[in-house]
């Protein structure tokens, strides 16, 4: 599934192209589960343009499924392995893939591909960013927007990771009842209204509301963005920061690109490992055929997913 134009989800099209081959260091996974992320939607909307992307970008930035080619100097014990892996700014949504070996993480017995391309990426993303904005045991926790694959996950880590109160901003009271199930013990509305007292706000949002946040913060306190599903925050942002300067705030982006690979690589098999236990929950919101990936796009769109959408090629 290819953008075929920018803009709306009926931009993918099927479209059929050689099978990749490996160049050195890399491997060729043929997919069983591919992750649908935000950023695929951000890419295919055109919001990313200015990073180069064009016409005929093949979305999706992580798999699982089969080692079943290798490039020159991959270990071949390797081949035949089932894996996740992170496939970069894209290339996915595929029937086979293309990824660095230095980047494979071996499934675990009884982690379904699904689950696995449900927690490691967002997972990843969620435990640096706690990391990135230094959170710390018994302190309060919000996290903006999260009922998406990165915020259900921030609640379960926040929560194992002994936080005083993990608060949560989502769009009803069902999606609060199914966050409270996974470890939030406070649920607000999208604009956080009448609430304060935080000392780390994860954003998965960003937009034009991020600057209200920072009056909800302590003082000390510290946003991280580690998403921009509602697009980038609006010119004022330092203003709003300088308008409690007494409080000494701090805000910060992360993205997983700053961090090592094999950094990034030892975090999701530890959540892999981790799923397989039962101490984190992958949570599915649908799996749907490759070639339906038009409707994920949709379901992205319309604020409709809760947790994340796997696509599995026919």
């Amino acid at each position: 599934m290819a953008v075929r134009t920018f803009g709306e989800p009926g931009g993918l099209a099927v479209v059929d192209v050689p099978d990749p081959r490996p160049a050195a260091g890399e491997v060729v996974i043929t997919t069983e589960a591919i992750g649908v992320g935000g950023v695929d939607a951000l890419i295919r909307r055109g919001a990313l343009a200015a990073y180069g992307f064009e016409a005929g970008h093949v979305p999706g930035s992580e798999v699982a499924g089969v080692v079943t080619a290798l490039g020159a100097g991959v270990d071949e014990s390797w081949a035949g392995s089932r894996v996740w892996a992170p496939t970069g700014v894209g290339g996915g949504y595929a029937e086979q893939a293309l990824a660095p070996a230095t980047a494979l993480v071996p499934l675990p017995a009884g982690v379904s591909p699904v689950d696995a391309v449900t927690v490691a990426g967002s997972g990843v993303v969620a435990h640096f960013g706690l990391r990135h904005a230094r959170f710390a045991p018994a302190e309060s926790v919000l996290v903006r927007g999260a009922a998406g694959g990165i915020g259900v996950l921030a609640v379960q880590f926040a929560a194992r990771g002994g936080a005083g109160t993990v608060a949560v901003t989502t769009s009803s009271a069902e999606r609060g009842a199914r966050l409270r199930a996974l470890g939030a013990t406070r649920v607000l509305d999208r604009t956080g209204e009448g609430s304060t007292g935080y000392d780390v706000v994860i954003d998965i949002v960003a937009g034009e509301e991020l600057p209200s946040f920072f009056a909800k913060l302590n003082p000390n306190g510290r946003v991280v963005a580690v998403g921009a599903v509602g697009g980038p925050p609006p010119a004022g942002l330092a203003a709003a920061m300088f308008a409690a300067f007494r409080k000494s705030l701090s805000f910060a982006t992360f993205s997983a690109d700053t961090v090592s690979t094999e950094d990034r690589r030892t975090v999701a098999a530890g959540l892999l490992a981790a799923v397989g236990r039962g101490e984190v929950d992958a949570v599915v919101h649908d799996v749907l055929p490759l070639g339906r990936a038009v409707e994920a796009h949709r379901q992205l769109d319309a604020g409709a997913v809760f947790g994340r959408i796997a696509l599995v090629p026919a």
